[in-house]
């Protein structure tokens, strides 16, 4: 086995491994290791099929870095286009929340990029909202931990202008065809939507009018075949929906909003 030591001898390992970016992902191996025994157990554990960032314990997520512990959903890159454009609807201020927020990357970007925000995440996993925490508080968020909206503050009622939701909207039958990165290490429920994806997007449109401000917001993150089902799902509860797409980062948004 080449010796760890060897900036060579990691990349050897994680090609070997079946890494296809093994030169970055070796740079990004040293620069987290405390010493040549831990650069050792990461290499190990990368090459045994772990995500990178659960690896190293963090992500880059929209020009932040943002702490991902293990069994956490890892953010995605597509999910800047998301939170992208949730930044550029708020106005300084605004009140915001973080549905199924998993690390609490979009929270921190909201908190980070949007002038006075007032930011709540809630997740209902407790490996997540332990993560979210370290992310999100120190930034002067919340983060509350349960089913989608039983957890927040019940003064947010009609209040919250921008509601971010990154539902899991993987169709049930499509689990096995996900990547083994995702697929053994990151939570179940964070990934499977039900038959057709979208049975958490519906609980999520049932109940957001009545959170939402005249006005306010509703950013999901979808795919290209389910989008014109989900616009569906919420213009059924009142909502104006539309679709945008990035062909670059292969995103697909819903934007739902509360007619003024």
């Amino acid at each position: 086995m080449p010796d760890v030591l060897n900036g060579d001898g990691v990349v050897e390992r994680l090609r070997a491994a079946g890494c296809v970016f093994a030169e970055e992902e070796a740079d990004l191996l040293r620069a987290a290791a405390s010493s040549p025994a831990a650069l050792d157990r990461m290499v190990e554990r990368r090459a045994a099929g772990l995500p990178l960032e659960h690896v190293v314990g963090r992500a880059e997520f929209a020009g932040l870095r943002v702490e991902v512990d293990a069994g956490v959903f890892v953010p995605r890159r597509r999910t800047e286009f998301l939170i992208g454009h949730a930044v550029d609807r708020a106005r300084p201020g605004a009140v915001c929340v973080d549905l199924c927020c998993g690390s609490g990357a979009a929270a921190a970007v909201l908190l980070d990029r949007i002038e006075g925000a007032e930011v709540h995440a809630s997740d209902i996993e407790p490996a997540a909202v332990r993560c979210a925490r370290r992310n999100v508080e120190p930034r002067g968020g919340l983060v509350h931990e349960g089913d989608l909206f039983a957890p927040l503050p019940p003064e947010l009622r009609g209040r919250v202008e921008i509601l971010v939701a990154n539902v899991p909207y993987v169709p049930t039958g499509d689990i096995g065809l996900l990547p083994p990165e995702a697929r053994d290490h990151e939570p179940l429920v964070t990934l499977d939507g039900g038959p057709d994806g979208l049975d958490v997007l519906r609980r999520v449109a049932a109940e957001a009018p009545e959170w939402l401000a005249p006005g306010g917001a509703l950013l999901v993150e979808t795919s290209e075949r389910q989008a014109e089902r989900a616009a569906g799902a919420v213009a059924a509860h009142g909502l104006e929906a539309r679709i945008l797409t990035c062909e670059e980062l292969y995103a697909t948004v819903l934007v739902a909003t509360r007619p003024a």
